[in-house]
């Protein structure tokens, strides 16, 4: 007899801890989709927002539905980074085998049956890798959500041609330069590997360790506390006025002018942001004749299915040839509570985290 229940930690209210349940149902793999036996399951930042106040499990974020207690898909699973053994093959599945290791990023859809938090979870074709024998299970669960923002930000938003698409062969990458902002941060850190994994020819990055992000590819690194006009003027000096690519990974609206300000006058440019919290003060971004844009990015693998399954079918190479290398993280052993609230707080709290990863 097959079990139909299992353990997980659940999201029941929002703005409380998290609760471990026993009877949390198995869910049963659909067309494209394979049961997993998770082993890692990674937390974000936005795990926290999740249970605070209701990121990706309220339904609607207005303050009238919140206020609502039917509007809300609790309880709730957390997690976005999951790692695990295949289990069982849904219809349609024919490149997977009962007992493949594979990392994958679920959905963010409420009501996912796909997040890490639980013993056994679901995961999508197109949306995930098998794992090669070289890459360990923490270091493949450091990726999803982590790299497919920055996928999204340079190929997607930016409309930098991707690698291996056919319109890279006549993109001048090797005179092309972005600007990376926030480059300690996981998502900037995987953003410089990317724009290195296209060959752009500058890669200009403000904050982080200039070792780390100088091995993963990155050209020039700025110190992020050397002030606004000293960082600017660094900028100019590299890439003068023909910067039209900017990514930033850590700041809200009012940080985000120094990238702008960075971009070139003479040709339009545009800026991918990672925290949307409100629009940019204009009047702020000055001499910009040919105009910019501000995009917003929602790292989701399910949002931008047709390029996150092109770089998912090639991440697995790209892990085995240090083309994407893993980022660091930590591990606290075991499905309880407390492991989990304990990075949450820290998390709400503001204090810095490393990534951590609960083994199950």
């Amino acid at each position: 007899m097959s079990l139909t229940t299992q353990k997980a930690l659940i999201v029941s209210e929002i703005g409380k801890p998290v609760t471990l349940v026993s009877d949390w149902p198995i869910p049963e793999p659909s067309t494209d989709q394979v049961q997993v036996k998770v082993t890692v399951a990674g937390i974000n930042a936005h795990d926290a927002k999740s249970r605070d106040w209701g990121l990706f499990i309220l339904l609607d974020l207005s303050p009238a539905t919140k206020q609502d207690p039917g509007a809300t898909d609790l309880p709730s699973v957390l997690t976005h980074d999951v790692v695990g053994r295949v289990t069982k093959l849904g219809p349609g599945v024919t490149d997977l085998a009962v007992g493949d290791r594979i990392v994958y990023q679920p959905s963010f859809t409420p009501g996912s049956t796909q997040n890490g938090l639980q013993e056994y979870a679901i995961a999508d074709l197109g949306a995930l890798a098998k794992i090669p024998d070289s890459i360990t299970d923490d270091e493949a669960a450091t990726l999803p959500t982590n790299i497919i923002t920055p996928l999204v930000a340079l190929f997607e938003a930016l409309q930098i041609p991707t690698p291996w698409s056919s319109a890279a062969k006549e993109f001048d990458y090797a005179n092309t330069a972005i600007l990376i902002v926030g480059g300690g941060s996981n998502c900037g850190q995987f953003g410089v590997q990317l724009a290195k994994l296209a060959n752009i020819g500058r890669i200009i990055v403000v904050g982080g360790d200039q070792t780390k992000l100088e091995s993963f590819g990155a050209t020039h690194v700025i110190d992020r506390h050397a002030g606004y006009e000293t960082i600017l003027a660094k900028i100019r000096g590299i890439v003068g006025d023909d910067l039209v690519y900017a990514y930033d990974t850590i700041n809200p609206p009012e940080g985000q002018l120094l990238a702008l300000n960075a971009l070139s006058s003479s040709k339009k440019g545009a800026l991918a942001r990672l925290l949307p919290l409100g629009p940019v003060d204009e009047s702020k971004v000055l001499g910009k004749r040919a105009g910019f844009d501000v995009h917003d990015l929602f790292g989701s693998s399910h949002a931008h299915p047709e390029l996150a399954a092109e770089f998912w079918s090639r991440a697995p190479r790209y892990l085995e040839a240090g083309q994407i290398k893993p980022l660091a993280y930590e591990v606290k052993k075991g499905l309880l509570p407390s492991n989990v609230n304990e990075v949450l707080d820290a998390y709400t709290d503001g204090k810095r985290v490393t990534k951590t990863h609960i083994h199950l």
